[in-house]
């Protein structure tokens, strides 16, 4: 089976959209999408709070108008400050061990943006483990212990310093690396591809540029100056 990876952050409204988008393309091709971690806040800097300025001006402008688009149901969450996603990236580790890395996400993801749950909180995430078909109680021993820590601190490290990932969503296609959400055709010419002969360079290129925005080359004005809304 051939498989895309998804780097994402669950405080990202873009990668469920992200999500969206793949799964339209994908359609019943035998194609399955990883999810990889990328916390953009880790401890100990600030998580966004939604009562202040930034984050409504933000999704005005760029996120309900693109979820409508897309016909996703969204809205900003109420939590605050937003949760810290390295309890919910342990989680993943585990659900990917079983195959349920698509599953679990998306369900944090719903959880958090549909259902405005505290997805920081380790009895929702355990709720959450269990919607998605982890055992429940191996999901409280797995957070109890930390016994995914190390793997999800290592994951972190693999996309940021080997990756050269810097914002979410990230999504790897083969060679070819998009850098937001891509639009059906970028996509979909890009999964066409699949299997196609190698690109010169054997190693996917390394993405730079911040939620919204999906490009292969460098970013027009325009794009850098909604690049700047977001990040």
């Amino acid at each position: 089976m051939t498989t895309i990876t998804l780097y994402s952050d669950y405080v990202c409204p873009y990668c469920l959209l992200a999500e969206k988008v793949l799964t339209d393309v994908i359609g019943d091709r035998d194609i399955s999408i990883t999810w990889r971690p990328f916390e953009l806040r880790p401890a100990p800097e600030p998580t966004l709070r939604p009562e202040d300025s930034y984050l409504p001006f933000v999704w005005q402008r760029s996120v309900y108008p693109m979820a409508q688009r897309f016909g996703v149901p969204i809205r900003l969450p109420s939590i605050s400050p937003q949760p810290r996603t390295a309890k919910a990236f342990e989680l993943l580790e585990m659900a990917l061990d079983q195959g349920l890395d698509h599953d679990f996400s998306l369900r944090v993801l719903r959880a958090f943006f549909q259902e405005d749950r505290d997805i920081g909180s380790s009895e929702c995430l355990i709720e959450i483990a269990c919607e998605a078909g982890l055992d429940p109680e191996k999901a409280r021993q797995a957070l109890d212990s930390g016994v995914y820590a190390q793997r999800y601190h290592e994951a972190q490290r693999h996309a940021r310093e080997n990756m050269h990932i810097s914002s979410v969503p990230t999504i790897v296609v083969d060679q070819r690396v998009f850098r937001g959400i891509p639009t059906l055709e970028e996509l979909t010419w890009a999964i066409d591809q699949l299997g196609s002969e190698q690109a010169d360079d054997p190693s996917p290129r390394p993405a730079h540029s911040e939620h919204p925005i999906s490009t292969t080359q460098p970013l027009s004005q325009s794009a850098q100056q909604l690049q700047e809304l977001s990040s």
